[in-house]
């Protein structure tokens, strides 16, 4: 089962049902999105998700729209049910909030805004596995329901991005903190604990990996420059300008030929009189210039 199945089947058995205005607030949230489409005088809502359609018939039934259908065409479920009385809401091709009548009617309420946004996510919404990448969007009929939406997440300081398709209009965001943010706003406390173990353990790998990759970077450059500093005291002794060298360079030298993995703090404490890393790299480049 995919996360967003998941998630989607702690939603629909919520035990919350008893609240009439928190029903009719979710369904209004079905209802606004792109899933949804109005023909003649009834409305149809289709979707992959069983889930979704399971919740969907609970809704309908407790608001008493019982004269409703649920078919399977192709891989789509499909209920559809006659037009209902409103005033929060107008038909047309698709439907659409009137947002004066429906601020009313949630009265700034933040049990039945919650219901409004998990409605459209359960109707049309989606979210990748936090495995591969953060990604969760909600698809809307409209920009006037997108827009919405938006305004109740940002009322809760959850930030989404606004999106316009050909055919519809999303919101979505990408950012893991949003995400978690947004699965707590409505309701799915499950699917929140399990998104946060794999954040944890994403962020925990990716630290890993990033130092490991630094690490490799600067074993690479030692190596690199190790491997040119022998190469240089080796024409230098095949020059004859190595016996010219004093003491504290010849020294360095050999230890560096003896021990071409060494980084400069080990070479600098292996010498007679130990010496810290900027010693080390002094007397090297002194030898290198011998060479330019």
């Amino acid at each position: 089962m995919s996360f967003s199945s998941e998630v989607k089947e702690e939603l629909s058995k919520l035990a919350n049902l008893a609240n009439k205005e928190s029903v009719k607030s979710e369904f209004l949230g079905y209802i606004i999105t792109s899933n949804v489409s109005v023909l003649k005088k009834k409305i149809k809502y289709s979707t992959e998700n069983e889930y979704n359609i399971n919740r969907f018939s609970k809704l309908l039934n407790n608001l008493k729209i019982t004269n409703h259908s649920i078919n399977i065409i192709g891989k789509n479920f499909v209920i559809e049910f006659p037009k209902v009385d409103m005033e929060e809401i107008k038909c047309k091709n698709k439907i659409y909030i009137d947002n004066i009548n429906l601020e009313k009617f949630l009265k700034k309420d933040e049990l039945l805004e919650r219901s409004l946004v998990r409605g459209s996510f359960l109707g049309s919404g989606s979210i990748n596995n936090p495995n591969n990448k953060y990604h969760l969007e909600i698809k809307l009929s409209n920009i006037q329901n997108a827009k919405f939406i938006l305004s109740i997440l940002e009322k809760h300081s959850i930030n989404f991005k606004e999106l316009q398709k050909k055919t519809n209009y999303s919101i979505y965001t990408k950012d893991g903190e949003e995400i978690s943010k947004f699965l707590a706003f409505i309701g799915a406390n499950n699917a929140v604990l399990k998104f946060e173990d794999i954040r944890v353990y994403r962020d925990v790998k990716n630290n890993v990996n990033r130092k490991v990759n630094c690490e490799t970077a600067n074993l690479n450059k030692t190596i690199t420059a190790a491997l040119k500093q022998i190469e240089i005291i080796k024409k230098l002794k095949k020059t004859g300008e190595y016996d010219k060298l004093p003491d504290n360079l010849k020294e360095i030298a050999e230890i560096r030929l003896k021990n071409p993995e060494a980084s400069l703090q080990e070479i600098g404490q292996m010498l007679r009189e130990p010496i810290g890393k900027s010693g080390v790299n002094h007397r090297l480049k002194a030898i290198e210039k011998l060479c330019q």
